[in-house]
């Protein structure tokens, strides 16, 4: 089983998230991803491409990134292509990042930051057994954020925010600079 969809609150996300921002791009997770590749791998396989895997994530820029994914493929595709499949067939969702802030990369690579909020929200409902009415959950869902958020880490780069908001273009995590329309 997939670890991208292994709730419904998960799988409804990403889609809750195009609805809303219809604009948006989608990064894959790829905590979530790594594991599932070394679950198709045999334990010998792992450790290499773990360490493979690592050079793809951690690529300077894209071009690097796109050859990483390539070595990935001949390393691994000829014995195991179900686990090279799970990184070819996602790799623009795979590597979005590098079209923002290079600051910014390091939240763009995961879900957990999200999923640590959602783990704290998710057990104070089953410790309470329900929130009871949905004005009820509402509350408690608010207070318990707003409690958490102070152990927050903050943001890399908080002051390129805007300028993402705003649809500046980034490549390989510098500004590109908008040229002028020629007269």
């Amino acid at each position: 089983m997939d670890c991208d969809v292994y709730t419904d609150r998960k799988a409804l996300v990403p889609h809750a998230l195009a609805e809303v921002f219809p604009g948006a791009r989608h990064q894959r997770c790829w905590v979530h991803k790594a594991r599932n590749v070394i679950n198709a791998l045999p334990k010998s396989a792992q450790p290499g491409a773990t360490k493979a895997m690592q050079e793809i994530y951690n690529a300077e820029d894209r071009a690097h990134a796109e050859m990483a994914i390539e070595a990935f493929a001949r390393a691994y595709g000829a014995k195991w292509p179900k686990a090279v499949a799970k990184i070819a067939d996602d790799q623009e969702e795979l590597l979005a990042f590098y079209d923002f802030p290079a600051e910014h990369w390091i939240h763009l690579r995961t879900t957990n930051p999200i999923e640590s909020t959602f783990s704290t929200v998710e057990l104070r409902t089953k410790v309470t057994r329900g929130a009871g009415s949905p004005a009820a959950a509402l509350a408690m869902v608010f207070k318990l954020v707003e409690s958490i958020q102070a152990r927050w880490r903050a943001i890399t780069g908080a002051h390129l925010v805007p300028l993402v908001r705003a649809g500046a273009r980034f490549k390989n995590g510098i500004l590109v600079e908008r040229e002028e329309a020629a007269a």
